[in-house]
């Protein structure tokens, strides 16, 4: 089906930004949602933090050149019309609700996230799909200069392990798969070997070998980032060469 594309005006100019589009090739409504952590950097895009997009809708908005840490998202199933907040919506909720919070908006696990820190190290833009924070939707990551793809083609709800499955709709099918970390399945929070958290913190004491259900997101997965220190595996964290300018599409439902 022809996509719609919406244009949204912004002030930041095309001679100082790059394009990015979001592409909901779902059938059915989302919300995405976008968040940039303020800590690393003030530059943010003259873009909502959260919007409702229909099925085969594009929205297309500028990003500045030198934008660090920048999540974008997808939240199902929500309603803000009571209790707007991260419990608004199925899963990837955020506090503010449709709009998510420009400082504690990050959005609720378990949901696909889009990573993004442009003119990074290496004057590189640096990009991934992380499932660090779980499953909710199928996920790519594209752009117009060649550089790799990332994504995440395979819905994993259906088949994701017991322990990890879910949230559920109504009809009982899961839109979610939590990851071992994010489900709590670790005895010690502050001591897991899934969250890579206490004596687990550095890259050699938390081996993908040591990470539970690591082969599930992995093996269906290959070209995402599947736990905290998934670098190791050359096929999580992806450049391109910042001088190329590169124009990004997050697709839904690639």
């Amino acid at each position: 089906m022809k996509a719609t594309f919406v244009a949204l005006a912004v002030a930041v100019t095309s001679a100082s930004a790059r394009t990015f589009t979001v592409y909901n090739n779902c059938p059915f409504t989302i919300w995405p949602a976008l968040f940039t952590d303020l800590n690393v950097a003030p530059n943010v895009p003259n873009q909502p933090g959260g919007w409702v997009q229909g099925q085969y809708q594009a929205v297309s908005f500028y990003v500045p050149d030198n934008w660090q840490a920048g999540r974008i998202w997808a939240r199902r199933n929500c309603d803000f019309s009571s209790n707007p907040g991260p419990n608004s919506c199925l899963d990837g909720g955020c506090n503010g609700g449709l709009v998510c919070d420009p400082h504690t908006g990050t959005g609720v696990p378990p949901a696909t996230v889009a990573e993004f820190t442009l003119q990074g190290a290496g004057f590189q833009d640096w990009y991934d799909v992380s499932l660090v924070d779980g499953y909710n939707l199928p996920m790519s990551i594209t752009n117009n200069k060649g550089c790799h793809l990332a994504n995440c083609g395979v819905d994993l709800g259906p088949n994701c392990p017991e322990p990890l499955k879910g949230p559920f709709d109504a009809s009982g099918f899961p839109v979610g798969c939590k990851t071992a970390c994010k489900a709590g399945l670790a005895p010690d929070p502050r001591n897991d070997p899934y969250c890579c958290t206490g004596s687990h913190d550095t890259a050699a004491t938390c081996p993908p070998s040591g990470v539970l259900y690591y082969d599930y997101f992995k093996g269906n997965c290959p070209n995402s980032y599947a736990y905290a220190y998934d670098e190791s595996s050359g096929t999580a964290l992806w450049t391109c060469d910042s001088n190329l300018a590169a124009d990004y599409t997050v697709t839904f439902c690639p």
